[in-house]
């Protein structure tokens, strides 16, 4: 039985944002409601689309559907250059409050911080400790959650040295990560640890190269945008302000942890590395996905990859964390579920890559949905 492509069903529910008390241009959209809930973050750029929040909201079901979480998933976008953030978040918490309230959990992505999320979250009257019928969390989110923000680095890390011991590979990975910020600045920690050599890291304003690179020096003088400072970099790097110069760094595995299709059609050709590890939204192409698996490259998408985040706030909205815990031993055991269905997950993708051609998600994707049912 071939397995099912939902890529083509439309969103459950698509709300267009105008603003109230204050004018916004905003979209939320749910793509998939299970037992009447669904969560994801809020992306804020100048050019966000309605589009791109739909696509981004229906990667956040494959990645519940595949963590096995009884969640669905959903998306915000809000048009801003991050000018006015205060009452940005005002006027998006007072419009969004019905949702909030319903059911759908809204957090952080691209664009917005936990301060901004505080922020609407308290225009909303919102607090997720507290739901119909759900038992109430004894701590408050942010008690919950801020320990947590390595917790996405940790589990694309898991995915990319599940995929290398996969391949046979024993000798330490030469690694390029593309963005440096809380994801690329954690995977490239939990690589370094294990014995892989980070040579190559890129933010905004260019890439950084050597044979080795201090991923602890590096995050030394690295802002909380993830852009480092150049003028207090180390010794013997190159640096280059080349288009995608990232691709041109001599590299075994490829971590993606900045924009949306940053791997495409256009310049997937420059790939050199054997492995691509995605450790954010969308962070390629279609076409891209495909020329690489041709070429030979491995690909771990990132609704596998990219989970720690989003599923560790998932547990918390559907009560599956074991609130009773100590703080440290909470945290423990988020990360270890996180690693476990991330490490599970990338076994499994590799095993129908092995046997067939084209893409291997869509029937992993058939087999967890059989899981859930």
């Amino acid at each position: 039985m071939s397995p099912v492509d939902d890529n083509t069903q439309d969103p459950a529910l698509v709300v267009h944002l105008n603003g109230s008390g204050g004018t916004i241009k905003s979209w939320v959209v749910i793509d998939t409601l299970v037992d009447g809930l669904a969560m994801g973050g809020v992306r804020m750029t100048p050019g966000v689309t309605q589009e791109e929040v739909a696509g981004l909201a229906r990667d956040m079901t494959h990645k519940f559907t595949l963590a096995g979480l009884r969640i669905g998933g959903a998306k915000g976008g809000i048009v801003s250059d991050g000018s006015n953030r205060e009452e940005t978040f005002r006027t998006f918490g007072r419009t969004v409050k019905p949702l909030l309230h319903g059911g759908i959990h809204l957090g952080i992505d691209m664009g917005v911080t936990p301060a901004d999320r505080a922020v609407f979250f308290d225009e909303a009257g919102y607090d997720p400790r507290y739901r119909l019928g759900a038992p109430d969390m004894p701590i408050d989110w942010r008690t919950y959650y801020e320990p947590l923000i390595d917790v996405t680095g940790h589990g694309v890390g898991v995915a990319a040295v599940t995929a290398l011991e996969a391949s046979g590979r024993t000798e330490p990975a030469r690694v390029v990560v593309q963005g440096f910020g809380a994801v690329g600045r954690a995977v490239a920690r939990f690589l370094e640890d294990r014995g892989h050599t980070v040579v190559g890291v890129a933010d905004a304003q260019g890439t950084i190269s050597a044979d080795r690179l201090p991923v602890a020096d590096l995050v030394a003088v690295t802002d909380e945008f993830g852009l480092i400072d150049r003028s207090r970099l180390p010794q013997h790097v190159t640096l280059s302000d080349g288009p995608d110069a990232w691709l041109d760094v001599d590299a075994d595995l490829l971590i993606l942890a900045a924009q949306k299709h940053a791997l495409n059609a256009e310049n997937v050709h420059r790939l050199r590395a054997g492995l691509v590890v995605e450790g954010a939204n969308l962070a390629s192409d279609a076409q891209a996905r495909e020329k690489a698996r041709a070429a030979g490259a491995t690909l771990v998408p990132g609704v596998i990859a990219n989970i720690g985040g989003a599923g560790a706030a998932a547990l918390a909205v559907t009560r599956v964390v074991p609130f009773e815990l100590a703080a440290e031993a909470r945290k423990a055991w988020v990360f270890d579920w996180i690693g476990d269905r991330v490490r599970d997950n990338t076994r499994a993708l590799l095993e129908i890559a092995a046997g067939r051609a084209g893409d291997p998600l869509p029937e992993l994707l058939s087999v967890r949905r059989g899981e859930l049912r």
